[in-house]
């Protein structure tokens, strides 16, 4: 039985985390605004989400260090004072060099959130239950996106800027009072370590996690299934809806609110199946990323405007790619000891947003070339100039499929060495490739 105290951190860690979430993704909502009030080209405009993606991709690895040295509750609050300087700061900027600044505080702040409410749960929370936990962590936190794409996007439309951007602030506020007054790192009696890590030992902690093929495989199975429902919902899917598809703004809330609740459904079936088939999590990884290709596959080749149920359908399979990520923290969970798993986890973590950045910047900068050239003719955000630009998607899909095919192989001959049963065909395949390396050791 988990005692309510763990329940009440958990619930405290997830409301940092949905405010992070909902900060993350409120510029997805604002690119036709702010396109006018920075008078900014779609590369522009893309480049405020890569540069934020890209302070938090960076900070990744250093915040699990800090999250391992420093606890879950420091880091959170700082995370939610960073977020909260982040958006009042943008919420006056008139410019683009006064927005950039404000997406990068918000992006380190967002940096801090998530690895340290991860990393609370397996200090709160039994073995048997940290993988539906985490899944229920992702699947809670999305409500974040829905609040940028409901009520955000109503205070943006009839408020203004200001105001908009004022109450994300606000939001950062509260999170901070909570994490300081409520928030515990350790459960009552555990042993808190004083040990602190010198340079040398940080330095020896991160390559181990890093040499650890299971925190490798967590890694890409993270940027292949996670990036695109980041490219969608933080830059170019309102845009696409919009723009090119032609929808009204009711029927694309609509669609992102779909988006969020089956993010939040599949979760936890997620979980499930991650707790009872852990043999079986890559080829769930692989199985989310082909159903990713055919989705945009089907979209992007429809003769003329897709059908609302085809869009609706996309937005359904690229909403579980979230909870299918978090597949990779459960690799970084079970290949490193408790000590290791903030950085491990940042490592993972990388993964996912690299991928979400280089995918949302080179759409930006194909939609400008087709723009200056012509090919658009005269339209930025066209649907002929889309179906061209989102198709860097595959590229990144199939990269990311190979990375964790390569993971994947030594992961299982890691697991067969070590006497791990495995499901039959991978056995048999793990001990063959065993018996060719002894034969090539042996003499004659």
């Amino acid at each position: 039985m988990t005692a309510p105290r763990a329940w009440l951190i958990w619930t405290i860690g997830v409301f940092a985390y949905l405010v992070a979430v909902s900060q993350r993704t409120s510029f997805g909502v604002v690119g036709l605004e702010a396109t006018e009030r920075f008078h900014a080209s779609a590369a522009e405009i893309s480049f405020f989400t890569v540069l934020q993606l890209l302070v938090y991709a960076g900070l990744q690895i250093p915040v699990g260090i800090l999250v391992d040295r420093f606890g879950s509750r420091a880091m959170i609050a700082g995370g939610a004072i960073l977020m909260c300087l982040g958006q009042l700061q943008l919420a006056f900027a008139v410019n683009i060099p006064g927005g950039v600044l404000g997406r990068v505080l918000v992006g380190a702040g967002d940096a801090m959130t998530f690895i340290s409410v991860i990393r609370l749960i397996p200090l709160w929370f039994a073995p048997a239950r940290v993988p539906l936990i985490t899944q229920l962590t992702g699947m809670s936190g999305q409500l974040g996106q829905l609040f940028s794409v409901v009520p955000f996007a109503l205070i943006l439309h009839l408020a203004g800027w200001t105001p908009a951007f004022l109450t994300l602030a606000g939001m950062s506020g509260v999170a901070v009072v909570m994490a300081l007054v409520l928030l515990r790192d350790l459960p009552p009696g555990h042993p808190r370590s004083d040990k602190v890590q010198g340079l040398r030992a940080t330095g020896a902690s991160l390559s181990r996690a890093w040499r650890q093929p299971g925190t490798r495989l967590g890694l890409w199975s993270h940027f292949t299934i996670q990036f695109s429902g980041t490219v969608f919902a933080m830059t170019w899917g309102y845009p696409f809806l919009i723009s090119a598809q032609g929808l009204d703004t009711g029927v694309v809330s609509v669609l992102m609110a779909v988006y969020v609740a089956a993010a939040m459904a599949t979760g936890p079936l997620i979980g499930r199946f991650v707790s009872r088939h852990p043999l079986r999590r890559s080829t769930m990884v692989l199985l989310i990323a082909g159903a990713t290709a055919v989705a945009w596959g089907a979209v992007l080749l429809m003769p003329g405007r897709s059908p609302l149920w085809l869009l609706a359908g996309l937005v359904v399979v690229l909403a579980i790619g979230g909870p299918g990520s978090m597949i990779g923290f459960d690799f970084a969970r079970t290949f490193n000891p408790a000590h290791r798993i903030g950085t491990a986890t940042g490592i993972v973590n990388v993964g996912g947003f690299i991928a979400a950045l280089v995918c949302i910047y080179l759409v930006g900068l194909v939609l400008d070339l087709l723009y200056s050239t012509g090919f658009s003719r005269g339209e930025l955000y066209g649907l002929e100039p889309f179906r061209i630009a989102l198709s860097v998607h595959f590229l990144i899909l199939a990269f990311g499929v190979s990375a964790v095919l390569v993971c994947r192989r030594k992961v299982r001959r890691q697991l067969a060495a070590q006497g791990v049963v495995v499901p039959p065909l991978l056995r048999s395949m793990a001990q063959q490739r065993l018996l060719n390396a002894e034969k090539r050791r042996t003499p004659g």
